[in-house]
């Protein structure tokens, strides 16, 4: 049996509606409906349902500075910016154009035949001591760190996607943001920019999403939004974890398993299956599907015609 504990406020509560239902069978001889909806009304009054038990949260910092490496290069017909995760990859993409524009150095004093293997020397070659036999050319090459606009967050641990009818009232709610003022063109939904524009510096129309202003609702306990984007009918990136979702492709999968020797011998057999091809003047590889050159440098060379990367595959040892 469970005894109310008078110096406690809802102990005490309860011996009082005990006392009040006892006086009214005392007076009536039983407990009438509407004597004891008099009763009740104020006694539940006086409790706050509301605030229930909450559910377990967890509390995510903002995303912390990141540190990327910068490479400018110039050259007389304009100049590029490249971000890259270690200097070692931005050094790796300076010498691919090094190694394609090498035949403008033959001829100099001390310049072989055939560009380093190495990366730095064939840099350092190309460029010369302080960049001195190059002065129409150059690069510098930093590192910079990156502070992204994230905030803290409070988001449950038993992470819901919203319901239908949440989902109907934010698409009800949508905003588009013309393009006025020099500004892009965005689509608000429930506080996700999505932002649609034609580039006509890489010539491509663009799409990019930003989530660090997506409500506390839309974001998991690790901090991440679920995300599926969709080009045409094709799945081109999804995170959710559904049973739906593709993986990653199969060259992605193996170059992102392989070690240097083994990533060498993937790249060469998704050349020779016409998977990928070389850029002719960066040397970048390039899905088979891309008309130019997608490096992260400006180069956007066109892809070569097949009577061109034919000659170029006899040409090769």
């Amino acid at each position: 049996m469970i005894i109310p504990d008078p110096n406690s406020p809802v102990g005490n509560a309860v011996i009082s509606l005990h006392r009040q239902m006892t006086d009214l069978e005392e007076r009536v001889g039983d407990w009438p409906g509407a004597d004891v909806v008099g009763i009740l009304e104020p006694w539940l009054e006086q409790f706050d349902f509301t605030n229930g038990p909450q559910p377990a949260v967890v509390r995510t910092p903002p995303p912390a500075p990141g540190q990327v490496w910068v490479l400018r290069r110039w050259d007389r017909d304009g100049n590029g910016v490249g971000l890259f995760a270690d200097a070692e990859c931005a050094l790796a993409e300076l010498a691919r154009h090094v190694r394609g524009g090498w035949a403008g150095l033959l001829g100099g004093d001390g310049v072989p035949a055939d560009p380093s293997a190495d990366d730095r020397t064939a840099v350092d070659l190309y460029y010369g001591p302080n960049r001195g036999n190059r002065p129409d050319e150059g690069y510098s090459l930093y590192a910079d760190t990156i502070r992204g606009k994230g905030r803290p967050r409070i988001v449950p641990l038993d992470f819901r996607f919203p319901d239908a009818d949440a989902c109907e009232r934010a698409h009800r709610d949508a905003v588009f943001h013309a393009g006025t003022h020099g500004d892009l063109p965005c689509l608000e939904v429930d506080g996700v920019l999505v932002f649609t524009y034609l580039d006509h510096q890489v010539g491509a129309v663009r799409l990019s999403v930003h989530l660090d202003t997506a409500p506390d609702h839309l974001v998991r306990p690790d901090g991440t939004v679920p995300l599926r984007v969709e080009v045409e009918d094709t799945v081109v990136l999804d995170d959710t974890g559904a049973e739906s979702a593709p993986g990653p492709p199969l060259l992605d999968a193996l170059l992102n398993e392989a070690d240097a020797v083994q990533k060498d011998a993937i790249l060469a057999a998704a050349r020779a299956a016409g998977l990928l091809w070389p850029c002719p003047a960066c040397q970048w590889d390039n899905p088979a599907a891309a008309t130019c050159c997608e490096g992260p440098g400006p180069c956007r060379t066109p892809k070569p015609s097949a009577g061109v990367e034919a000659e170029r595959k006899l040409r090769e040892p």
